[in-house]
C-alpha cells in the first residue's frame, strides 16, 4: 500500500490541538499541554485509563471486531459479514481514547499493543484507500446493510463515511500523542478516496453521510495537514444534505442545513452535524452556517435541553421531541448525544468566545455526560434518564456499543477543554486541578489551578510566566452563579438567592465587568503571581418553563455545577409520594466515603399515602440527595430529579393492592417487568412517558404473563392497558389475549368472561368473569405477526 509523505503545519483545532492560529476566532490549549491532578476528574481519568480502555479492547476482541480487518486483509467468499456496519468505529475510538491516556500517562506496553493494531487495519486497506471492512472481506457478498457498490447505501445504513470520521478523528490524536503517521497516514489515503469517489464530477456518486461525523473530523483533518480540500469536502457534504436521495428528519436531511432552525431527528447524528456546521462556520467565516447553527442551538437550550444537560427526548428514534417534550422516565438522552452536546458548545464558544457555550457544556458534563458511565469505569448507560423504578441498570457491553467506546476516547480528553488562548487573552473555562503549559503570543505561561470543585467554589490559580508578560486572564463567572440556570427562560431559580463572588490577586481583591460571561484581569503578570477565586455555592431550586408539562409543580435541586436526585438507598419512603416544604432548607453534608466521595444535601419534607380506608396520611421526613450521576451505583430502585413542590404534582402512595403484592414470572423476563404492577397508567392513548413491560424481540408467538400469590384469592375482572409504539417501534397490539386461573388440580383453565377482550392501546381493557378462587393468574398474549407487544400495567380484582 503506497504510503503518503504529509508535511504537517503546526497543530491546532479543538481540544486535542495545539495553539497557533488557523482560522479558529479562539485558540484551545490541547490535552498534552493540561496535566490533571484533581481528586474528581482525576479519579475519572484514571478509571477509564485502568477500566474503560482495557474493557473496550477486550470486548472489540471478544466480539470479533479485529477479526473483521483481519478477514478484509484476506478477502473470501467464506467470510460473513455479521454485525453491524459501524462495528469497525469501535476499534477506532478506543484507539483514540487510548491514544489520549498514554500521553498523559506513557505507557509503552500499550503503545505497543495500539500500534499492533494499526498493522491489522492497515492490512485491510485497499490499495486506492477504501476502508470498509464489511465489503472488503468479501465484496461478492458484502453485509446487507453496504449495497453492491461503494458509496450506494451511504444515506441509509452503509455508515461508510461515518467508519472514515471516527477514524480521521482516532489517527489525529493518535498522531498529536506520539508523534507518529501510522494510523494519520491510513486516515488520509480513506479521505483522500472519498474525495475522489464522492462529488458532482463525472465518474462520481453524490452522496451525504447517513450518520454524520465525517464533517467535524475532515474539518480537524484539514486543520492539521494544511489541506484545504479536506475542509472544502466537509462543507460539500454539508451543502448537499437536504439535495440527495433520502430527505428525512431523522438524519437531518429534511431540509439544506441553511434553512433549519430546529433540532431534529435522531440526537447524536444532529449534534455531530451541528457540530461540524459550526467547524465551517470558524474555519471559513460563511455568515450563513454561522447563522444557522446559532438558530439550532438557540433551540436546543431554549427548548429541548433537560436540566441534565443531555439531550433526545424520546427513544423512538433516538430524537429529539417536540419543543418542550421533555419526559423524564421515558427521557432517552443518550451518552453519546451528552458528548455531542459537548462537542457542540465547545465549539461555538472556539467561534463566539462566549461563556454561556461553557455554561451548558459544564452542565452536560457533570450530569448528563458522566451519568453514563459507571464511577469505576466499568458499566454505562446508553440512555440516561432521569426519573426510574428500577428497570434502569448500568451494563458492561451492548450490541451496539457506540456508548463505551464513545466514553473511551471522550473522558481522557477532558483536559484539553480547560483553558483557551486568544492572542493576549487567557481563557479560565473549566475549574479542575491541574499543571499547564500554555504558549500566550509565543512566550511559555506556566498555569496551576489548585481546587476541590465541584464540592466548593474556592479555587487557587498560580501564573509562572517565561519573564514579565502582559496579557489578560479571562476567568468565566458561571451562569448558576449569575442566576442563569441554562441561556434562556426554559429553566429559572425559584429561591430568590444571590450568590456572590469575589476575586482576587497577590491577596488584594479586584473588580471588572463581566465580558461575555468572564472576569477580566488585564495586567503585566510576573513569575508567583497567585489568583484567588471564590465562588459562593449553596443549594438551589430550579423550576422548568410552564411549557414542559412533565415538570409542573416540581422542581430539581442544584449546587453549583452539579444537579442531584433522591435514589432509594438514601430515602426509607417512597420518594415519588414525597412533597417539598414551600420553602426548603438545606444541608449539605460531605460523604467522603460514599460513592467516591460525595456533598449529600438534606432537606425535610412530607410523604402522602392512603391508608387501607382510603384516607390521606402524611408523614414528615428528612429528603436526601446524591449527585445525579452517581445515582444506580447501589442496585435498582427508585430515582427522581423532578421533585413535587406543588399537590398537583405529588403521587400518594397506594395502599397495596392484589397485583402489586403477588409475584410476576413472565415468558420473557427483563427488567422492565417491574413496571407491570408499579401502578402507573398512561394519561391518554399517546402517553408513552411511563415504563412498560414489552416481550421484544419476540413477533408473532404466544406469550404469559403470570400473578401468583401466597395465599387463595378470589378474582373478578382484569385490566390492561396496552403499549403500542408503531409505526416507529416494535410493540403494537395483540391479536387476542386470554385470562386463564390455577384450579385446585393445579392446571391453567379459562376463566368465563363476560365482556370481549379489548386491544385498544394506552386505554383501560377491562374484561369481566365469572369470580374464581385460585392461587394464580395468567394473561396469555398472541402476539401479531412480525411485532412484539408491551403493557403498562395490568390490574387485578
Amino acid at each position: 500500500m503506497n504510503r503518503i509523505v504529509i508535511t504537517l503545519v503546526a497543530l491546532s483545532s479543538f481540544a486535542i490541538f495545539g495553539q497557533s492560529k488557523t482560522g479558529y476566532p479562539i485558540t484551545p490549549v490541547p490535552f498534552t499541554s493540561v496535566k490533571v491532578n484533581d481528586a474528581f476528574w482525576g479519579q475519572r481519568i484514571e478509571a477509564s485509563r485502568e477500566t474503560t480502555i482495557p474493557l473496550a479492547f477486550g470486548k472489540c476482541e471478544e466480539t470479533g471486531r479485529y477479526d473483521n480487518f483481519m478477514m478484509a486483509a484476506t478477502p473470501s467468499h467464506d467470510h460473513k459479514a455479521e454485525g453491524f456496519t459501524f462495528d469497525d468505529t469501535d476499534v477506532y475510538k478506543t484507539i483514540e481514547g487510548a491514544s489520549y491516556s498514554i500521553q498523559t500517562h506513557p505507557n509503552k506496553k500499550l503503545e505497543k499493543y495500539i500500534d499492533s493494531l494499526i498493522t491489522i487495519v492497515a492490512k485491510a486497506q485497499e490499495p486506492d484507500g477504501y476502508l470498509y471492512t464489511f465489503r472488503t472481506m468479501n465484496p461478492d457478498q458484502p453485509h446487507d446493510w453496504a449495497g453492491d457498490k461503494r458509496w450506494v447505501k451511504e444515506e441509509d445504513l452503509s455508515h461508510e463515511l461515518y467508519n472514515l470520521g471516527h477514524l480521521v478523528e482516532g489517527a489525529v490524536a493518535h498522531y498529536q500523542s506520539t508523534g507518529k503517521k501510522n494510523l494519520l497516514n491510513i486516515a488520509i489515503e480513506f479521505a483522500d478516496c472519498a474525495i475522489s469517489e464522492i462529488g458532482k464530477g463525472p465518474d462520481q456518486i453524490m452522496v451525504v453521510p447517513g450518520h454524520q461525523i465525517t464533517e467535524m473530523a475532515l474539518a480537524k483533518l484539514s486543520v492539521v495537514t494544511g489541506e484545504r480540500k479536506y475542509l472544502d469536502f466537509a462543507k460539500l457534504l454539508l451543502d448537499e444534505r437536504g439535495h440527495t436521495h433520502i430527505k428525512s428528519e431523522y438524519s437531518q436531511s429534511h431540509k439544506p442545513v441553511l434553512e433549519q432552525d430546529e433540532a431534529v431527528g435522531h440526537a447524536v447524528r444532529a449534534a455531530y452535524m451541528y457540530s461540524g456546521m459550526a467547524d465551517v462556520a470558524a474555519l471559513t467565516g460563511d455568515e450563513g452556517y454561522i447563522h444557522a447553527v446559532d438558530k439550532i442551538w438557540d433551540n436546543i437550550v431554549s427548548k429541548k435541553l433537560y436540566i441534565t444537560g443531555g439531550i433526545g427526548a424520546t427513544g423512538h428514534g433516538e430524537a429529539f421531541g417536540k419543543n418542550y417534550e421533555l419526559p423524564n422516565m421515558s427521557a432517552y438522552c443518550e451518552t453519546c448525544a451528552a458528548i455531542g452536546n459537548v462537542y457542540l458548545n465547545y465549539r461555538l464558544f472556539l467561534l463566539h468566545g462566549d461563556a454561556k457555550y461553557y455554561d451548558v457544556l459544564e452542565r452536560t458534563l457533570y450530569n448528563g455526560l458522566i451519568s453514563g458511565v459507571s464511577l469505576d469505569g466499568g458499566s454505562f448507560f446508553y440512555p440516561n434518564p432521569l426519573e426510574s423504578i428500577g428497570q434502569h441498570q448500568r451494563q458492561e457491553w451492548f450490541g451496539c456499543a457506540c456508548c463505551p467506546s464513545n466514553v473511551s476516547r471522550f473522558i481522557p480528553s477532558v483536559p484539553g477543554y480547560v483553558y483557551a488562548v486568544d492572542e493576549s487573552d487567557v481563557y479560565v473555562n473549566l475549574f479542575m486541578a491541574n499543571e499547564s503549559d500554555l504558549k500566550v503570543k509565543g512566550k511559555s505561561l506556566k498555569v496551576t489551578q489548585t481546587t476541590n470543585y465541584p464540592w466548593d467554589g474556592n479555587i487557587t490559580v498560580d501564573l509562572a510566566p517565561k519573564g514579565k508578560q502582559n496579557f489578560n486572564l479571562k476567568i468565566r463567572v458561571p451562569g448558576w452563579l449569575q442566576n442563569e440556570v441554562v441561556p434562556s427562560n426554559l429553566y429559572t431559580y425559584t429561591d430568590k438567592k444571590d450568590l456572590k463572588f469575589s476575586v482576587k490577586v497577590n491577596g488584594k481583591e479586584v473588580t471588572s465587568e463581566i465580558n461575555k460571561g468572564y472576569f477580566d484581569i488585564n495586567r503585566t503578570w510576573k513569575k508567583g503571581d497567585k489568583v484567588e477565586i471564590n465562588f459562593e455555592m449553596e443549594p438551589r431550586t430550579v423550576k422548568a418553563h410552564p411549557a414542559v408539562e412533565n415538570d409542573r409543580g416540581k422542581v430539581s435541586i442544584e449546587r453549583g455545577p452539579i444537579v442531584y436526585c433522591a435514589e432509594w438507598p438514601d430515602n426509607d419512603f417512597d420518594i415519588f409520594s414525597l412533597i417539598l416544604n414551600k420553602k426548603p432548607e438545606f444541608e449539605v453534608e460531605s460523604k467522603k466515603d460514599l460513592l467516591y466521595g460525595v456533598n449529600m444535601i438534606h432537606t425535610g419534607a412530607q410523604t402522602l399515602s392512603y391508608s387501607e380506608d382510603g384516607k390521606i396520611v402524611v408523614k414528615d421526613v428528612t429528603l436526601n440527595m446524591i449527585p445525579y450521576y452517581s445515582w444506580a451505583h447501589r442496585g435498582s430502585g427508585d430515582m427522581a430529579v423532578w421533585l413535587p413542590i406543588e399537590l398537583t404534582a405529588t403521587k400518594p402512595a397506594m395502599a397495596p393492592t392484589l397485583a402489586s403484592e403477588s409475584k410476576v414470572e413472565a415468558s420473557h423476563n427483563v427488567k422492565p417487568i417491574v413496571a407491570i404492577n408499579d401502578g402507573l397508567v398512561p394519561a391518554n392513548a399517546e402517553d408513552r412517558s411511563i415504563p412498560y413491560y414489552h416481550w421484544w424481540p419476540k413477533e408473532g408467538t404466544t406469550e404469559w404473563i403470570s400473578y401468583n400469590f401466597d395465599s387463595k384469592k378470589t378474582v373478578s375482572r382484569s385490566t390492561v392497558y396496552w403499549y403500542d409504539d408503531k409505526p416507529w417501534g416494535g410493540c403494537q397490539v395483540p391479536d387476542y389475549w386470554k385470562i386463564y386461573y390455577k384450579d385446585s388440580n393445579n392446571q391453567w383453565q379459562p376463566v368465563e368472561n363476560t365482556t370481549a377482550y379489548g386491544t385498544e392501546k394506552g386505554l383501560p381493557n377491562e374484561v369481566v368473569f365469572k369470580p374464581v378462587e385460585t392461587t394464580a393468574i395468567k394473561m396469555e398474549i398472541k402476539l401479531a405477526e412480525k411485532t412484539a407487544a408491551g403493557i403498562f400495567e395490568w390490574e387485578i380484582e
